[in-house]
């Protein structure tokens, strides 16, 4: 009955935003991640059911030897994913950082912050998405392991060409392959129990599996939480829930979940098909000029509902040449934005946005609206992006210019060379207001305060150098 009438998916964002693409940390191993629950608890209030970031510091820091400064990108990353800040608290946040003389003082004020530890604890084990596996590979056939993405369209029929790795296949293979152990983490082991799947679940433990995890169970005109779905009376037998003692059953719950885990219906590929294709005019063009050779553009804002668009409306943007797009609208807002294998042009996109990806473009320019989570720029070539966001990561990038205003040190990964920063140095009438909705404040930059992440990036051979200031004007948006 429930295999029928329900489906469930991979939620896109976390995996695209939350985790970082690079090799993770030797030390966030499941065993590990599993002993913090432990520790966190033990400290009662500052470790559960909110982790505090001293606990979490102290446990990353003397525990498992991770740098403060990458503690404190994982707890700030994941704190801005789960939106637990309003946009006016974030803003306030920044500027009493700006105000601290002391790095002490900054400490302090960080460890104030509270999250989630169930939702934390799943946040640090989907760090193993990019785990290299060379026995994986093997069997799929690969001569690599691959974690590129595709976001090709196959000419003129609108469906995305079938490719060895799409980012949201891998989403949903990772959950599959990995389900006992994520299930796992945030478990209560009864007494005397010898096997692994002896175990009940909290309440609280389901809700933090909603931050990786969505369904419907009405063909997709509504979008529910797992612990809603888990709830429901014609689910509750599949998931082993108790009403009188307010938990789950462990095995039954991970079959359930196994048993009904799909395509995720708002990701790239279905956008591609399904979605929408946006008739933006490009600069210069008539609505009679031949578009057969324009790049292409889709959205799935038609399909996705209302109540779920924060992460899961996206515009995609693929093969953009020699053109120019300026564009702020309500299509455009919130949306979370992917932009594929532009070349030679110029793309003005001015209006709040979720996150955005650029990926593949050469010799463009790229100017965005505010940013509320994350900019990730990647595998990119002598382009110039011109940005305000939360977070910043690049990978893979030669020869490129980023003119940004963050509160968050921009995090420098594997694969870069000569990447110029330069602080943010344009506007456009409805900037400020933007700003405000997205939480971004002005006080905070850290825009020449990259952090390199990753085992080629050399103290002694930095990829990154800062933009000499008499080449630094002010940018005109000519629109």
């Amino acid at each position: 009955m429930s295999r029928a009438s329900v489906e469930l998916w991979a939620k896109a964002e976390p995996f695209s935003y939350g985790a970082i693409p690079v090799a993770p940390h030797p030390r966030l191993t499941f065993t590990n991640i599993r002993k913090i629950v432990i520790y966190a608890r033990n400290k009662g209030a500052a470790g559960f059911p909110k982790l505090s970031y001293g606990v979490w510091k102290h446990i990353a820091c003397n525990k498992l030897h991770i740098t403060e400064d990458l503690a404190w990108m994982f707890f700030s990353s994941c704190h801005i994913l789960t939106d637990t800040f309003s946009p006016v608290e974030r803003v306030r946040f920044d500027a009493r950082i700006k105000k601290c003389h002391t790095e002490n003082q900054k400490d302090d004020l960080r460890c104030t912050l509270k999250i989630d530890l169930y939702l934390f604890v799943l946040y640090l084990y989907i760090q193993q998405l990019y785990k290299v596996s060379l026995r994986a590979s093997l069997v799929a056939g690969d001569e690599w392991p691959s974690q590129s993405s595709t976001l090709d369209f196959e000419g003129g029929k609108g469906t995305p060409r079938r490719t060895k790795s799409l980012d949201d296949h891998s989403h949903q293979t990772f959950i599959q392959n990995n389900l006992q152990e994520i299930i796992e983490l945030v478990s209560e082991h009864e007494k005397g129990a010898s096997e692994r799947f002896d175990g009940i679940l909290l309440l609280e433990a389901v809700d933090a599996l909603g931050f990786i995890l969505a369904g419907s169970n009405d063909k997709n005109r509504s979008v529910k939480t797992i612990l809603e779905l888990a709830t429901l009376a014609s689910f509750q037998s599949a998931t082993g829930y108790s009403k009188l003692g307010q938990t789950f059953s462990l095995r039954l719950l991970q079959s359930w979940i196994k048993d009904n885990l799909g395509q995720n219906p708002f990701n790239v590929p279905s956008c591609i098909a399904t979605g929408t294709r946006l008739s933006w005019l490009f600069a210069g063009e008539s609505s009679r000029s031949d578009r057969s050779k324009r790049g292409k553009i889709a959205t799935n804002a038609n399909i996705v509902p209302k109540n779920v668009i924060t992460g899961n409306k996206l515009i995609v943007m693929s093969q953009i040449s020699k053109q120019t797009i300026a564009r702020s609208s309500g299509t455009l807002e919130l949306s979370c934005v992917k932009i594929h294998r532009s070349y030679y042009s110029y793309l003005y996109l001015l209006s709040p946005l979720r996150s955005v990806t650029v990926e593949k473009c050469r010799k463009s320019t790229i100017v965005l609206g505010p940013v509320e989570t994350t900019l990730h720029v990647s595998n990119c070539e002598n382009i110039t992006i011109i940005a305000l966001c939360r977070n910043i990561i690049i990978s893979g990038c030669t020869l490129c210019t980023i003119y940004l205003l963050t509160p968050n040190r921009p995090a420098l990964l594997s694969g870069n060379d000569t990447i110029i920063l330069a602080p943010y140095h344009t506007f456009y009438p409805k900037l400020d207001e933007h700003l405000a909705r997205m939480g971004i404040g002005t006080d905070l930059n850290l825009w020449d305060q990259p952090l390199c992440v990753g085992p080629d990036n050399r103290e002694d051979c930095p990829v990154w150098e800062l933009m000499p200031i008499k080449e630094f004007y002010t940018f005109t948006i000519p629109i």
